[in-house]
């Protein structure tokens, strides 16, 4: 059966817990990685999440250095060594979008981002986003086609049972601009408005009047976990890589821009009549 939660999320936790208890056992990364038999590297590449798997025989041996006899605990912690290894839904698209990324919204129970210059990819149409990848001139069909089904299936978080909330700040030039053709756009907007009647979604839009806001360097995704030994993850995506940024120092950073352009942007019902409007002008 299908699991709806992120292999990189589950190692992350792992990860953290397993630092956590060489911590409380007093053991330095060098003297538990001697105790326990096995390379500097390989148990620091276990404990920052860089190694997709963990054997059994490994972890039943950091488990017995670090002195966890209960069975329940250590139960638990190979339940969630296993999970962390398989795969979700996204890996059939593996080479057209960035796995973590899925990765983390699938487990996400917060997301917030900032769009300047296209509308999110959460919130786009087929259409949309066919026009969007298409922009490119170099992607073929296929490519094109496999692209599309991945970033619809990604939206299927919006509206699963008990989806994250989505907060998505979107500049008034991204609403504007005629992506594919004005039909696109017009069902673009219809659907952008469908989209802000979930409860779980709130959209906010900034004017041109609002002049220079916080978010001026470009858009950004920061998305928050339930589970608190997660820390929440900035998203940044370039044309040549993607950044995923967790310090908190760093979130903080992300934080306050949201906030601070979230206080330039028009309320959510004011930005509901305001794609209203939008929308009625393509129309005439």
């Amino acid at each position: 059966m299908a699991t709806p939660y992120s292999p990189s999320v589950r190692r992350r936790r792992l990860s953290a817990e397993l630092r956590k208890l060489r911590a409380a056992a007093g053991l330095t990364l060098s003297e538990a990685s001697k105790q326990a038999g096995m390379g500097k590297s390989n148990l620091g590449k276990i404990e920052q999440a860089e190694s997709k798997t963990i054997p059994a025989a490994t972890l039943d041996k950091l488990l017995d250095l670090y002195k966890i006899e209960d069975s329940d605990k250590r139960s638990a912690m190979h339940e969630l060594s296993k999970l962390a290894g398989q795969k979700g839904w996204w890996f059939q698209f593996k080479d057209f979008l960035p796995q973590a990324l899925a990765d983390f919204e699938a487990e996400a129970c917060a997301l917030r981002t900032y769009e300047a210059q296209v509308l999110p990819g959460l919130l786009q149409t087929s259409e949309y986003a066919d026009a969007i990848f298409r922009a490119n001139r170099v992607r073929d069909d296929n490519e094109i086609s496999q692209r599309v089904a991945a970033r619809l299936t990604r939206q299927g978080i919006l509206t699963r049972a008990n989806p994250p909330t989505y907060q998505a700040i979107i500049d008034e030039a991204a609403l504007r601009r005629v992506v594919g053709s004005p039909e696109i756009m017009r069902g673009q907007l219809q659907h952008l408005i469908r989209m802000a009647a979930r409860p779980n979604v709130d959209i906010y839009v900034l004017p041109f009047d609002a002049g220079s806001h916080p978010s001026t360097e470009g858009s950004f995704v920061v998305m928050d976990f339930p589970d608190r030994r997660d820390s929440s993850i900035a998203y940044l995506e370039t044309p040549a890589t993607s950044m995923y940024l967790e310090e908190d120092h760093q979130i903080r950073v992300f934080n306050d821009m949201f906030g601070g352009t979230q206080g330039c942007s028009l309320n959510p019902a004011q930005s509901l009549t305001f794609i209203e409007n939008i929308l009625e002008t393509t129309e005439e």
